[in-house]
């Protein structure tokens, strides 16, 4: 209904409602007088024009009432208890200018309650109108409609079932909920009930006829979310899942949303919650990204984009990624300008004009050579990119007066034993000494593997699982931290913001996951047991560890805001002179293409470095 319509409903229920207030307080149409009759109509008339013009002040008119939920009530209440003020400020004017003979005080607040029903009773009215038939009525019409049972009963759940129930053409009709929450058992949320636990699954599934499950709990760890899953295979019924935390910041809870069960899903801990502040410090700012088209490139400028920015830089070696998410980036933030620009960060000349032309206040550096394996066996380009790279960055930056740079690291900088760890750790000194240097916010952010990221273990071994296997895995004991891209991009940002200057920060990884317990979770994901798809172990390749850590053991470890993000002080901090030194003995050797000097050079400026020049040769990259 339009909102002028509402008006004049509104018109006609203001009067109304003044005549029942006088009817209820004085009998009215029995013992009329022409007092109370004069009373009457200065009251109408007043109320009439003084009512609408406070709704209008409070918006009531501009409001799309299909949609109105607590907080339109509130303004609602807010609104008419404003209008019944004035109107009795205008009465009380009205009676010692002797236009009103008399006014009984008592009709101020009958009149405030008739008002209140009626105008918050029109807005209930249209929106239960918008909402079309009874629940009844619309289970009635899809009959064909799939039984789902919808594992999680909060907010998120809710939310589902709402839109389940609005859109019966999408072919799905809520039967129960489950949820672990006492006090939710037996209750109903928009006439669904609450059946079960979690672990009631199988008896709801067959109790109630259910033909899917949606898995409704974007905050769930993984462990409740694998339990759920497991329960679904022995019920034999599909699983689908809301997006998780990440993922919802780009849209609301929707039915069309429900996605197929990823790895994600299922780590073994809680998820990360985003913090809508986390990106404070970009707003209004110019952000240059290196290495923008990569996994963590792009989606870190995805959740830079939301931060509003004054101007995002893309900056990458490969035309083509850098193309696509520039691409997706002005189709879902058309508001914030976006530079895609095709550099080499080992071009100084280079980087000097970018910089000259954009003035960033802040830079990511994202752009790394990081497969262990053929890192391995092409050093010189690990160097060449990783270290004097960085160098260069970081040089440019310096001049260019840019206040913060973030450089993103690995757990294999930890007591490295291959050439891409040892090079990410010469990277972080450079970083942490330009910021003792210069006095800038200029940080080094560590973190593990990345669940989905371009060469990662998730997409290869879905390959092996699509081709019916074996998977293959390198040592039957290796573990790995795992974390999603979307949480190590937001965890990068927030590091950012608390850096004040020459810090490492970890990213808290939660505990190790084994490998073979990752391919056992993405063989079940596949809709396959794992006595269809054989594991074959291959042994270590050169450079590999069996478990990883995320810092020296004689380091001094830190909460920093909150328990996401670890501030580590290692015993070892970049010192002038050596340092350069080694970078420009690792320049020479790069120079000559010579790898067994860098192995060398590498070994004795990081005390913890272990070659692999003594394994066999790598094999090429998987």
């Amino acid at each position: 209904m339009r909102n002028r319509y509402v008006l004049l409903a509104d018109l006609g229920s203001i009067a109304l409602c003044m005549l029942g207030a006088f009817v209820l307080r004085l009998d009215w149409f029995f013992t009329r007088s022409p007092d109370e009759t004069a009373a009457f109509l200065y009251a109408v008339a007043t109320g009439v024009v003084a009512k609408p013009a406070i709704f209008h002040a409070f918006g009531l008119y501009r409001r799309y009432w299909r949609y109105a939920g607590t907080a339109d009530a509130v303004v609602t209440v807010i609104a008419v208890s404003a209008a019944s003020a004035a109107l009795a400020l205008l009465v009380a004017v009205g009676v010692i200018a002797g236009i009103v003979p008399f006014f009984p005080r008592s009709i101020f607040a009958i009149d405030w309650l008739l008002t209140l029903a009626c105008v918050v009773g029109l807005r209930l009215a249209l929106r239960l109108l918008a909402e079309g038939w009874p629940v009844g009525q619309v289970r009635a019409s899809t009959p064909l409609a799939r039984a789902i049972l919808v594992a999680g009963a909060g907010d998120a759940g809710a939310l589902v079932v709402r839109e389940m129930q609005k859109n019966p053409q999408l072919g799905m009709w809520p039967v129960g909920f489950l949820d672990d929450h006492p006090p939710k058992l037996g209750k109903k949320i928009y006439g669904v009930p609450v059946v079960a636990r979690l672990d009631g699954l199988e008896d709801a599934v067959t109790r109630l006829g259910a033909s899917e499950v949606v898995i409704a709990m974007p905050t769930a760890p993984g462990s409740v979310v694998r339990a759920v899953l497991e329960a679904c295979d022995r019920a034999g019924v599909p699983a689908r899942a809301l997006p998780g935390l990440f993922e919802l910041l780009d849209g609301g809870v929707s039915v069309t949303r429900l996605r197929q069960l990823e790895i994600s899903d299922l780590l073994r801990r809680a998820p990360i919650a985003p913090h809508p502040d986390a990106g404070m410090y970009l707003q209004g700012q110019v952000v240059l990204v290196t290495g923008a088209g990569g996994s963590i490139g792009a989606e870190l400028c995805r959740q830079v984009a939301h931060a509003r920015p004054a101007r995002l830089v893309l900056v990458g070696h490969g035309e083509n990624s850098i193309f696509e998410i520039s691409n997706r980036l002005r189709e879902s933030h058309p508001q914030i300008p976006v530079r895609p620009v095709i550099a080499d960060i080992r071009d100084a000349d280079r980087l000097r004009e970018v910089f000259a032309a954009e003035r960033p206040a802040i830079v990511f550096h994202a752009a790394a050579h990081k497969h262990v394996p053929l890192m391995e066996a092409h050093a010189v380009e690990a160097v060449t990119n990783n270290v004097l790279g960085t160098r260069t960055l970081v040089d440019v930056a310096v001049a260019a007066g840019v206040e913060r740079f973030v450089l993103i690291s690995t757990d294999k900088a930890v007591a490295p034993t291959n050439i891409m760890g040892a090079t990410k750790r010469m990277a972080e000194a450079i970083v942490r000494r330009a910021a003792s240097r210069h006095g800038r916010a200029y940080v080094a952010v560590r973190f593990g593997n990345v669940l989905g990221s371009r060469g990662s273990v998730v997409p290869y071994f879905k390959q092996q699982i699509e081709r019916g296997g074996p998977v293959t895995i390198t040592h039957p004991e290796m573990t790995r931290f795992f974390m999603t891209i979307p949480e190590a991009a937001y965890l990068v940002l927030k590091a950012g913001g608390e850096s004040r200057g020459g810090e490492l920060f970890v990213l808290n990884m939660g505990e190790p996951v084994r490998i073979v317990d990752l391919a056992h979770d993405l063989i079940r994901l596949s809709g396959l047991s794992v006595d269809e798809i054989p594991l074959v172990y291959t042994g270590l390749r050169p450079g590999e560890k069996i478990h990883e850590a995320l810092w020296e053991p004689d380091s001094r470890v830190e909460p920093s805001g909150g328990n996401d993000v670890f501030r580590v002080v290692e015993r070892h901090e970049p010192l002038d002179e050596p340092l350069n030194r080694t970078l420009e003995e690792l320049r020479q050797a790069a120079g000559r293409g010579d790898a067994l000097q860098i192995h060398r050079i590498l070994s004795d400026s990081i005390p913890t470095f272990v070659s692999s020049l003594h394994h066999e040769p790598a094999q090429p990259v998987r």
